[in-house]
């Protein structure tokens, strides 16, 4: 079963242009190579990093979205940990828009009916 899914990682910052180009493709066919469909590529450029990784206070990001069936993204985590091109990973498994819409269609929404507010026992003075 094809799932959708998000992975942005962050490239070392003093990686040229090429550099950057050739560990892009790299990872591009390797999820092109194990069945991966619909990749979509963003290279958002350098930008700061919210703390410094391995001493580094920027970095080279990198979006990819794709469809997959989850088999690869262990062995493209591990490609990225043991490689040095790669400061940080994250992939993200998104939710299947259709099916949310589907259900959502299927389940009635209630709607709520102001409830009649029950007076208050007065206190009687005794």
């Amino acid at each position: 079963m094809s799932r959708q899914y998000e992975m942005i990682f962050i490239l070392r910052p003093d990686l040229s242009e090429e550099q950057v180009n050739q560990a892009v493709t790299k990872y591009q066919e390797f999820l092109t190579e194990n069945n991966a469909t619909d990749l979509q590529t963003k290279i958002w450029g350098k930008r700061r990093l919210a703390y410094p990784i391995q001493k580094k206070v920027d970095g080279i990001y990198v979006q990819f979205n794709y469809q997959a069936d989850g088999s690869q993204i262990a062995p493209l985590e591990r490609m990225m940990r043991l490689g040095e091109d790669v400061l940080r990973y994250l992939t993200i498994k998104l939710d299947d828009v259709s099916s949310e819409t589907s259900e959502e269609e299927e389940q009635p929404q209630e709607e709520e009916q102001p409830q009649a507010a029950e007076p208050e026992p007065v206190a009687s003075e005794a």
